[in-house]
């Protein structure tokens, strides 16, 4: 059975609404004003968190020039050192309390991705309802425990690990101390083509470690988050930028406010959509009722004229008796007189 984790008291997982998060990152362009934009867009979107990142150049990586620091061709970053990217890139953490408050007073929750310790001792300080692992960290063992060690709910993106890497990862964090822990199917690419998102893996993530699972989405669109929801995921990150005219390091691959807001209204549809088993009549099908084929009177009948196939037909709509009694009906007789146009049913049927 998959339990449902808790988010500041909302439950996350089967059975709960679609928990989505926008995702600033680099998106705020070194500007406060535009990273409190963000929250307040994120918001009026219909977000329920905004999450951050947690690092400065120095705790993500070093400064060095050769040839390792270079990140390699064909993404968005060919060329870039990793220090200078990250020193673009990063949310200063100063600016990170106040942006909590300004989520918090909108009734958004707001976590981070911590890179090292410093900042998971920085975000317990801030107080923070839970913890993002992004997928390039799940092979960092001690920092997966220090997280765990925090016993706040946790979301792990799971982009390149191998089925044998996460159940080392998940095996670390439940024995740290991590109780409540999700997983996010992601393709680690920027942007992520669909045709290598492998959805499939979804049911096969709840199946193998008994945890909600949800989409970590990179592609450009908004149709996979909405494909994801339908395979059963329950959290559903995107980034989130004002607009992809503006240039940074993730601007490419982030959805728009009124992109996100179409993604978002798409997600709900399809979490209603979903429902139950059933079969039958539902509420809204009843009213259609009349549609379906009956057995009728198609011509008039005097009492104890002999029904034939020229007297009584399946026909729309469905007022008269089930079609399953047209061989019981044929050839007995009319207990009465019968105008054309009347649903047949037993007390017409002399001898019934």
């Amino acid at each position: 059975m998959i339990r449902q984790m808790e988010i500041n008291g909302r439950p996350v997982g089967p059975g709960a609404p679609v928990y989505i998060v926008a995702e600033m990152s680099a998106n705020h362009g070194q500007s406060f004003e535009q990273a409190v934009k963000i929250i307040e867009a994120a918001r009026a979107a219909g977000a329920d968190a905004v999450k951050l990142q947690t690092y400065t150049p120095d705790t993500i990586t070093i400064r060095c020039n050769n040839e390792y620091f270079q990140v390699g061709k064909d993404t968005l970053w060919s060329g870039r050192n990793l220090y200078d990217l990250y020193s673009e890139a990063y949310t200063p953490w100063e600016w990170q309390p106040k942006l909590k408050e300004a989520a918090n007073a909108l009734g958004l929750d707001l976590f981070s991705t911590p890179f090292d310790d410093t900042a998971v001792e920085f975000l317990e300080a801030m107080q923070v309802p839970a913890y993002k692992i992004a997928s390039f960290e799940v092979v960092d063992l001690p920092l997966l425990r220090r997280i765990a060690r925090t016993g706040k709910p946790i979301i792990m993106s799971t982009g390149m690990a191998t089925l044998s890497e996460l159940d080392e990862a998940v095996r670390t964090i439940r024995e740290a101390g991590g109780g409540q822990l999700a997983l996010l199917k992601c393709t680690s690419a920027y942007p992520a083509p669909p045709e290598e998102m492998n959805l499939h893996t979804i049911p096969h993530l709840q199946q193998a470690f008994g945890v909600p699972v949800g989409l970590s989405d990179h592609t450009l669109g908004t149709a996979v988050p909405v494909a994801a929801v339908a395979l059963g995921a329950c959290i559903i990150e995107k980034h989130f930028t004002l607009s992809r005219a503006t240039p940074g390091p993730d601007s490419a691959f982030s959805l728009e406010p009124a992109e996100f807001k179409v993604m978002l209204d798409g997600v709900r549809t399809a979490e209603k959509a979903l429902g139950e088993v059933h079969y039958g009549v539902g509420e809204q099908e009843s009213k259609g009722r009349m549609f379906r084929r009956s057995l009728f009177v198609v011509r008039d009948m005097k009492a104890g004229e002999v029904f034939t196939a020229e007297s009584v037909r399946s026909i729309r709509p469905g007022h008269g008796l089930h079609t399953r009694h047209l061989d019981q009906v044929l050839d007995r007789r009319a207990a009465r007189d019968i105008r054309r146009g009347t649903p047949l049913s037993w007390d017409l049927v002399s001898g019934s």
